[in-house]
């Protein structure tokens, strides 16, 4: 397929896939602690308390009473170790029904009809997010509709070489996962800032040269967004304030503007550069 497809065609097929999302399971009333890397952990946070799988493995939490970890193909090596270290039982959000990290859990939920082919990962986000949204209780059925919709409003696409998108509360997540995709399926130097942080010093590196986003949130967040927008615009920025309505939602226009930017500058987000001999010395250096 042509540089980029698989990403393109994962992200429109996210109404789909996220209609097959298992409903049926529930969480048990424990102390549940969730855990994952990369795009993975940022779907861990939508789902409550949620640890970096690394960071588990420095500081077990032996106050959890049930380790959720999340791995689209079920071997991630940190969450395949934290996993290992927890006593406890052990459920797993995945694509694979069988693997090494499936196989030490009591249950496993599969978020997605298939596994995801792009490295760019998008539907299998959202997906895993809705499965956790399901796990809490929560109805998912209008999700599959929300996206949908927001597929068909992309942001705008322009030649800005810094990015920025700030988020609190629920939507921080949405914010790191924004600037993952950014990074990581256009190759552009983006930066995921906690609302308030924002506020705190970081301005200082900011000027009119950097897109940024605000994700709106409700309440005293979205009191402290609009003052953050206030800021950027005083300092020249090309700045949106993005209503949020659900993080399956949320990340959507994030992903088409990834794809959008990975066309523009001529780059393939499907691999996200692991055909690059120069990124595979660097993942032999710590693999």
């Amino acid at each position: 397929m042509a540089g980029g497809e698989l990403t393109r065609t994962a992200i429109q097929a996210q109404p789909e896939w996220l209609a097959q999302v298992p409903a049926d399971r529930r969480l048990p009333d424990v102390d549940v602690l969730l855990t994952g890397c990369g795009t993975s952990f940022h779907a861990a946070q939508t789902g409550g308390d949620a640890v970096q799988a690394l960071e588990l493995v420095l500081a077990p939490r032996p106050d959890a009473e049930l380790l959720v970890l999340l791995s689209h193909e079920g071997e991630t090596p940190l969450t395949l170790e934290a996993a290992r270290a927890f006593s406890g039982p052990k459920w797993c959000v995945t694509a694979a029904p069988e693997s090494p990290i499936a196989a030490l859990c009591a249950e496993v939920i599969v978020a997605t009809p298939e596994l995801e082919e792009s490295y760019c990962h998008t539907a299998s986000y959202t997906c895993a997010v809705a499965a956790l949204a399901a796990l809490r209780g929560e109805d998912i059925a209008s999700l599959p509709a929300g996206v949908a919709a927001a597929l068909e409003d992309p942001f705008p696409v322009s030649g800005h070489e810094r990015w920025l998108v700030a988020g609190a509360g629920r939507d921080w997540a949405t914010a790191q996962e924004a600037v993952l995709k950014l990074r990581e399926g256009a190759f552009v130097p983006a930066e995921a800032h906690e609302t308030e942080q924002l506020l705190h010093g970081y301005l200082a590196a900011i000027d009119e040269s950097v897109r940024a986003f605000v994700l709106e949130g409700v309440g005293r967040a979205a009191e402290r967004a609009r003052g953050a927008v206030a800021a950027l615009e005083a300092l020249g920025c090309d700045v949106t304030l993005v209503p949020t309505v659900h993080p399956v939602v949320d990340i959507v226009r994030f992903q088409l503007l990834t794809v959008a930017l990975a066309e523009q500058r001529g780059v393939d987000p499907d691999l996200i550069r692991r055909d690059d001999e120069r990124w595979a010395r660097a993942r032999a250096a710590y693999d």
